[in-house]
């Protein structure tokens, strides 16, 4: 299949299992097409055991892998996903949370690392270099989750900022802490990476601070441009631009692609919208990148159900993968605990915000993404498979959830 009919099939059928959980599951509207692509997965997993003769899974199973789903998310979607995402995040809100959002992105980071990591190499005998690259893999929460669960819950504003930043920033800090140790785990892997000590604390600078210094750069320059234009559609077209073209050329020049976009947009969507669009260009650009971010969302929500197709349905692997789904939540509560203890001498914060951020750090596609991306070798249908577990039990059970355990902390007092 070509470009243009896959981008079709997935269109139309985003589209249709979005209208069948619409109409009957209820469920928000991700998380609804995920479980209707992830039951239709099974049912045909299930058809072909039944009879097969019919060679149903196989035709499916061949479609799915013809999908590069790493290099779809990593080099297509996820540049326009975290550009829409850090377009609705307000500076002045950051502002006031950037102390606890930079601990958790760095701190929480290495913390989940390494907690996921010694304990996934303890429980499976992993060598535990290769169970730190699990442990970088899995522990970001994705964006894309998480602002799509967002959306849906009736979070304070302090709290949702503190979510959103995090996600935001965190997932560009996992994918180069990942990209730092699959070089050192793999050394004659992707030639991306690097092997040496000096490299990796190189290329961890290069790939965190160029990415932010390009975002910022390429963010600051569109601004100046379009206040110099009124036209509304042409404006939009700009800021396409920046987060298509940005997103690639961060990629040419080997620095960070996804810290690259965020900044970008927190520029564009703060800055930029307050000095440098008319009212009308705002709501265009507003409601263009929302369509956007929809649309994509269930896209890769329906990416994610059909890559069942791609794990080992391995009796030990999918054991190991739900005790891995307590050990994630385990690295997550300490990366959240630690940074907000951190914190807490200088600051006050209500009870609820450890369990809620801890519970509501959803982990995504993006981790589906690094694991399938990794060198073969005879952990990777573990690791892909802990992984997906792990992916799909935070997407549908913490996502449908999180709201729930908010609305018993209750919305007042505002955290703060």
């Amino acid at each position: 299949m070509n470009f243009l009919q896959i981008t079709s099939l997935l269109i139309v059928l985003a589209g249709a299992f979005g209208a069948l959980n619409y109409l009957f599951l209820k469920l928000p509207s991700a998380i609804g097409i995920l479980v209707v692509s992830l039951l239709a997965s099974l049912v045909i997993l299930c058809v072909d055991l039944v009879a097969p003769a019919l060679g149903i899974a196989d035709v499916v199973r061949d479609t799915v892998t013809g999908i590069n789903f790493s290099e779809a998310l990593l080099e297509g979607m996820l540049g326009l996903l975290l550009f829409a995402g850090a377009l609705h995040v307000k500076l002045s809100d950051l502002k006031k949370e950037w102390r606890l959002v930079c601990l958790m992105a760095t701190i929480g980071i290495a913390l989940s690392t390494a907690v996921v990591g010694f304990g996934f190499s303890w429980l499976t005998g992993m060598p535990l270099i290769v169970a730190l690259v699990f442990g970088a893999l899995i522990s970001p929460t994705d964006p894309v989750a998480v602002l799509g669960v967002l959306r849906g819950a009736d979070l304070p504003k302090s709290l949702e900022t503190k979510i959103a930043g995090e996600s935001l920033f965190n997932d560009g800090v996992s994918y180069v802490v990942f990209l730092v140790l699959v070089g050192i785990a793999f050394p004659h892997g992707d030639d991306h990476h690097s092997s040496g000590a000096a490299d990796a604390v190189k290329l961890f600078f290069q790939e965190a601070v160029g990415g932010a210094v390009l975002g910022i750069v390429l963010g600051w320059l569109t601004f100046r441009l379009m206040r110099r234009i009124d036209d509304y559609s042409l404006e939009v077209l700009l800021t396409l631009g920046l987060a298509f073209g940005g997103y690639e050329l961060a990629v040419f020049l080997h620095v960070s692609a996804p810290i690259m976009a965020v900044c970008a947009g927190l520029l564009i969507g703060d800055i930029g919208t307050k000095e440098g669009m008319t009212q009308q260009t705002r709501e265009y650009v507003d409601a263009f990148w929302k369509l956007i971010d929809e649309i994509l969302n269930a896209v890769l929500f329906l990416l994610i159900g059909f890559e069942a197709f791609a794990i080992a349905f391995d009796t030990s692997f999918l054991v190991t993968g739900i005790i891995t789904i307590v050990l994630a939540l385990v690295a997550r509560l300490a990366a959240v605990a630690i940074p907000v203890l951190l914190r807490k001498p200088f600051r006050q914060f209500s009870p609820g915000v450890i369990p809620i951020m801890t519970w509501g750090g959803l982990k995504g596609g993006i981790s589906v993404a690094l694991a399938l991306s990794l060198p073969e070798g005879e952990w990777k249908p573990l690791i892909l498979t802990a992984t997906y577990v792990v992916v799909i039990f935070s997407i549908i059970v913490q996502g449908l959830t999180v709201a729930r355990l908010a609305n018993r902390f209750g919305r007042a007092p505002d955290l703060v």
